[in-house]
Formats: structure tokens, sequence, C-alpha cells
């Protein structure tokens, strides 16, 4: 290890001799006009400039080698080429103007490519723009991705699901790392801040030869804010206010980067009472919660690497019921009080052609659940009981389990031969649970995995084609003697190719894996957030799926129209079932296996009709069913849903890159339930909303104000963890947000 660490070492500092200057020139394709103000980034450097009033860019200190150039305005189709360094001419671009918005370079999938050029189907969505529907947290703001829904306990919980499949099914990533935060809970949450987020990405469908076991489901990709600019600094202040829990979420920021060092940093405050109903206010529904998160990067010619930390602590209420009517905002009993904690490190050595990345990753949940001990007799002493317990440290956590997580991922891009991108790897992850709580639900145990991947893309002229293979083994000890091990082999096929400039086509086969999680096999006990005793079974086997999914998109100047369907066969799929026996007054559930299949696919339209180009009409249907082998559907199943938006945008000599919407989503009547769940309702919502972005102090101010459920239609979703007690989602919202660049 310390020669391996050494020869690290000589290759990130002996680079002199490979320093270069890269320069280019930007023009409009139809005037030959100069384009001021572009966004020019190496997105495997993570080096980014902005083109001056002139239209011409300069990066130095580049390694050499072959990276992706991506080019990008708003008003003009994005560019995107290889280049190969070192280079002596001045890279003059032209960029095409289009009134469709620009593309993002995708992170999750392994070779760093746009959508456009993407063998596999990834949803982007910018943090700015979801927040601009007025999301009180993240998990409620991912549900405008098509085909992402969210699994809610009030506005605080959430958990994602992807075209149906959620918790362990569904890897979230977040710093480049896996988020492990007991996701196996129905009630326990995403556990992220929107705060210091750019954008968020979600792969749909297996993705295990990239992420390993978990991922079968999908992948949810948080991508955090980019470092500044080389030789330049920035601060920022945000704040929002939303009426229906008189609540407001805050965060301030400051980050610096000079030719090598790169750091950040930045905080979060968010505070919310019960939310509002067209009736009443749902008792403990409230939360409140802080985040820092902090980065230090440092770059040289061919070497980079950062280091990030993430700390989340909140208090979430956990509802049970209509009582007390307030806008109080410390949580009653039961609620939890969670800490979570995320170190990561990236880092990657650049050689001549090709480059080694390394990641590594720690994630250290410590969760606490505080309960009522039904101690007192009269009705009044059990109010007040359950009222008074501002001093957290006077109770004692029911449930107190620590989850510690190291994970690494160590990948290797080879030398690019002929038409061959090719991407071998290692991934790991060693977990350790111990409870320290007086009730105990799940062991303390300890969990590895390794895998071990290999991926490569091929480009044809007709066509991309993107071919891997991966193998997996995962152990559980459980110190209580049970030990378990599963292996998997996996592998994945996909191919892109354009029938024409106007119409693509992509189709991926893949197969996916998750073994089971600890909950599963080895839960003995209640589990107070959901109401019922949960008992593991050890004879479990991994879950194995096989997908088809096809994409079709057809694109020109001012309309763009999508089909994306899916096959979802998942062998082995284990779910809760009541098995009518009473444990301490709770249902008992087991964990059973049966064979599922799901379907579906997510269908629309966007529309700019020319000339009218700041006018935008987008519609979309999604749709997913669940099924077990014997024709009982599989729960939580999401509803299908219609979304209709008209957008328009503007500038002005005093408002620039302004906007105003109103959307109109419907959720139709979910009658497909399993034999647990009853059926619900369909309904429509309407929402709307602007912002710009304007000068004050010579200081960019951006605002935005939206109005949600403005009928104040009173719903319940079928993903709702409170729709057995028959208690509504949120009603009407107002939103208002304010960022201040410092």
């Amino acid at each position: 290890m310390k020669y391996f660490l050494n020869c690290l070492l000589i290759i990130a500092t002996a680079n002199v001799f490979s320093q270069n200057t890269f320069k280019g020139n930007i023009k409009d394709k139809q005037t030959n006009s100069t384009i001021a103000f572009a966004n020019v980034y190496f997105p495997e450097l993570e080096k980014g400039t902005i083109s001056d009033e002139q239209g011409s860019f300069e990066f130095s200190n580049l390694p050499n080698g072959n990276y992706k150039l991506v080019v990008s305005v708003i008003g003009y189709e994005t560019y995107s080429n290889q280049i190969s360094l070192p280079t002596v001419e001045v890279l003059e671009i032209s960029l095409a103007p289009s009134a469709i918005e620009m593309e993002e370079i995708i992170i999750s999938t392994p070779f760093h490519k746009l959508q456009s050029e993407n063998v596999m189907k990834v949803e982007q969505q910018k943090i700015a723009d979801l927040k601009a529907n007025g999301l009180i947290t993240l998990s409620e703001g991912i549900t405008a991705i098509p085909g992402v829904e969210n699994i809610s306990t009030g506005q605080s919980i959430g958990k994602p699901v992807i075209r149906g499949l959620s918790s362990n099914r569904v890897l979230v990533y977040a710093q480049g790392v896996r988020l492990e935060n007991q996701q196996f809970g129905a009630e326990h949450g995403l556990g992220l801040n929107d705060s210091g987020v750019e954008s968020i990405e979600v792969i749909k469908g297996p993705a295990s030869l990239l992420y390993g076991s978990d991922a079968l489901g999908g992948v949810l990709y948080v991508n955090p804010e980019r470092f500044a600019a080389t030789n330049s600094s920035q601060g920022d202040f945000s704040a929002n206010y939303f009426t229906n829990t008189q609540g407001y979420n805050t965060n301030v920021g400051y980050k610096t980067s000079t030719e090598h060092f790169k750091f950040i940093i930045r905080g979060s405050l968010a505070n919310h009472a019960d939310y509002q109903t067209n009736d009443y206010r749902v008792t403990n529904t409230r939360f409140n919660e802080r985040d820092l998160k902090t980065a230090f990067g440092f770059q040289n010619t061919n070497f980079k690497t950062e280091f990030r930390y993430n700390i989340n602590s909140s208090e979430l209420g956990l509802p049970e019921g209509i009582e007390a009517q307030n806008t109080n905002r410390t949580p009653l009993l039961p609620f939890q009080k969670l800490n979570n904690h995320i170190f990561s490190s990236k880092s990657t050595v650049f050689f001549n052609d090709s480059k080694l990345d390394f990641n590594f990753g720690f994630t250290y949940n410590d969760r606490k659940e505080f309960e009522e001990h039904h101690e007192h007799d009269e009705d009044e002493e059990e109010e007040e009981d359950h009222e008074e317990h501002e001093e957290d440290e006077i109770l004692e956590a029911a449930l107190h389990m620590k989850l510690k997580t190291f994970n690494y991922d160590v990948k290797y891009n080879l030398p690019k031969i002929g038409r061959f991108e090719t991407i071998v790897g290692v991934q790991g992850m060693n977990q350790t649970n111990t409870n320290y709580g007086e009730e105990l639900l799940i062991p303390d145990a300890t969990t590895n995995d390794v895998g071990i991947l290999a991926t490569s893309h091929i480009h044809f002229d007709k066509a991309d084609l993107q071919i891997g293979a991966r193998f997996d083994n995962r152990t559980i000890n459980i110190n209580e003697g049970l030990n378990k091990s599963f292996n998997s082999f996996n592998g994945s096929a996909g191919v892109k190719t354009n029938i024409n400039e106007q119409i693509s086509v992509r189709l991926n086969l893949a197969t996916g894996f998750r073994a089971p999680n600890l909950a599963e096999l080895a839960s003995d006990g209640t589990h107070e957030g959901t109401n019922r005793y949960e008992i593991g079974n050890p004879d479990l086997e991994s879950e194995q799926n096989f997908q088809t999914d096809l994409a079709l998109e057809f694109k020109n100047e001012h309309i763009e129209i999508f089909a994306n369907a899916f096959y979802n066969k998942v062998n082995n799929y284990i779910f809760l079932s009541p098995n009518g026996d009473i444990i301490d007054e709770d249902p008992v559930f087991e964990y059973l296996q049966e064979n599922a299949n799901l379907y579906g696919g997510e269908f629309g339209f966007h529309y700019h009709p020319h000339p009218l180009d700041w006018l935008h009409l987008q519609s979309s249907f999604e749709t997913v069913t669940g099924k077990q082998d014997n024709d009982d559907y599989l729960p939580l199943i999401p509803a299908n849903t219609i979304n209709n938006t008209v957008r328009i945008e503007f500038s002005t000599e005093k408002f620039q890159e302004g906007y105003a919407f109103i959307t109109y989503r419907t959720r139709l009547e979910q009658a497909n339930v399993s034999q647990f769940e009853t059926t619900t309702d369909g309904y429509s919502l309407l929402s709307a909303g602007f912002g710009a972005k304007t000068k004050l102090f010579n200081k960019e101010l951006s605002f935005n104000f939206s109005a949600n459920n403005i009928t104040d239609k009173v719903y319940i979703n079928h993903l709702s963890r409170l729709k057995p007690d028959g208690i509504p989602n949120m009603g009407r919202n107002f939103t208002l947000g304010l960022t201040y660049n410092l």
C-alpha cells in the first residue's frame, strides 16, 4: 500500500512537462457574431470557464490526453466534442440557435456524456427548477421527474419510488458515495437537504452493473454544487417562506478557487409547523432541520482530488391522528431524531491516454426514535406528557441504531482502442449496525459487499453500443449467529441509434439483483412508526430481475416527443404480509417472496411554436402496473398521472431569465391495489408561479413565487402513509423564495 501511494504521489507531482494551454472562440452559426458568457467545461477535468465579450476563452495547466469539451448557453444547442491535448490550434466553435433547453453532462453514467449521446436514458433536473415549483423538501421535489414518486409520512419524511420500486430497491448516491440510512423502514426518509445540491439524476431500471446490490429498481444520483471557477470567489444567501406550514428554510454559502485549491462551505436551517388541510392542521407533522456542507479540493495538471463532508441533523414528528391544533414547532411524541454524516473522497490520476478514479465514502447514521410509554392513568396526564419534551436529553430513545458504512469505488478508464471506450473497476462496502435503545427491531450485524465490473462503450457510424458484466458477493454476519452469503452475476446491453436527424431510439436490456437486507432476514420486534410487529425470514433468497427498456425521441427546433416503455420481471420479490397474529397489541407481519412483474412507461411532448419561442406547452403521462405471478397486485404502486404545463419565458432590460407557469396535475383513481390496501380516488391539483433575476446594489437577485393546490383541494395520495387514517395531504400553499449573490 505504501508503494502504491508513493507511485500516485509521483504521478501527481511530476507533471511539469505535460501542462497545456487551450484556447477557443465561440460564434453564432447563423450570424457569425461572437457569443459572450457561454459556459465552457471539461467534465472529466472538472475545469470550467466563461467566454468573454469577444467570445474567447482560455484554459491553462491541462494534462495530455483526450477529453470531452462541452459548451452551453441559453438559446443555443449544446456543443460537445472530444479534444486531444496537446494542441496549438485555436478551436473555432459555432453554436446553432435553438429554443430547446441546453443539455447538461450526465454524471451518474460512467462515460460522462450529454443525454443525447448516452446509450442509457437518464432523467436530470436542476434543483433551481424544482425549487421554482415550491417544494418543501427534496423528497417532495423529485416527484416532478417523470417516473419518480414519493412515499410520504407528512411533509418531512419521504422516500423515492422509481417505476413502482422503492426502499432498498432504489439506491441513493450523494457526494459520489452511496447513502445508507436504514432505508428499509417505511417511515425512514431520504435524509438529504437540497441546499448545496446542483441537480438530480435518475436512472430508471436495474443499475446493478454500475452500483451493485440495492440498485435493482434504479438510482437517484444527487450532484453536489460545483466549485467556483478558477481564480474566483462567490457567496450567496437564500430564504424561502411557506404559508401553509408557516415554515422557512434559509441557507448561506461561500466558495472560492485558486489555480490549485478550492473550498466550499454552506449551512442551512429549516423549520415548519404542522401542515394545514382545508379543515384542520395534521398534528405532529412539524419538523426542523439543520444542514452543513463543506468541501475542499486540490487540482494539479495530472491529479485532482476533493473531500466533502455533510452533517444533516433533524427532528421529525410522527403523526398518529388529529389532536392539538396549534403552530408549535417542537415535535411531539412520537418523533425521530436523526444525525446523518457523509464523508467522501473523490480523486483522479490522469495518464496520457487513460485515467484512474478512486472514491471512498463513510456514512454514519445515528437514528433515535422516541415514543410514549403510557405510564399515566389519566388522560390529562397523558396529554401533558405528550406535549412537554423540549429537553430531549431527559428522554430515553425507545429505538436507537447506529449504522456505519465504509464504501470504496476504484475504476480504471483504459486507453481508447479504435471504437472502444472501456472501464474496469472494483467496488465494495463494509457496514455495521449497532443497537443502543431499550427496544430491538433488527439485530447487531456486519455486512460486506464486493463487486467486480467491466463495461464498454462502442462507437459505430450510425449507432452506439454499451455492454457490461459484473460479479457481486454479499455476506451478512449477525451477532446472534446467523451468517448469510449471496452471489450474483449480472450483465447489460444497450444500443442507441439515430434513425434520422430528428428521431433517436434506445433499447436497453439489463439484469439486476438485490440481496435481502438485515430487516428482511432478522427483524423481530415492534416497528413503532408503522404500528406493526415485524418478523424476518432467514430463508429469503436474492431478488433477481430482468428489464427491457425502450425509449423513442423525436426532436426538431420546436417540438420534442418522447415515449419510454419498460417491462420488469422480478423473481423472488420480497414483501410484508400479515399472518393474523397479534403481539403487544400490534398485528404481526412476516416477510414472504413471490415472483412479480412491473410494466408501464412515460409519454409526453414539449412544444414551443415558431415564432413564439417564448411559449412552452408541455404534457406527459406516466403509468406503472405491478402484479405478482398469482395475479395479486403489488402494494404501493403509484397511480397513473397526467401533467399539463403552460410556461412562458421572457427577458427585459430589468428582468433576466424570467418565467411564469401554470400546471394542472391529475392523478387517476388507483384501483389496482394489493389485498391489504384500499382504492384511492383520483384528483387534480392546480399550481402556478413566476420568477426572474434582477440587480440589487449591482448584485444578482433571484426571486420566485409559487402557489400549489390553488383550489385547496382535499385529497389523499395513494402513497401517503397517512391514508389508512383518512388524513389528507397538504392544502393550499404559497411559497416566496429569494436568492442574493453576495
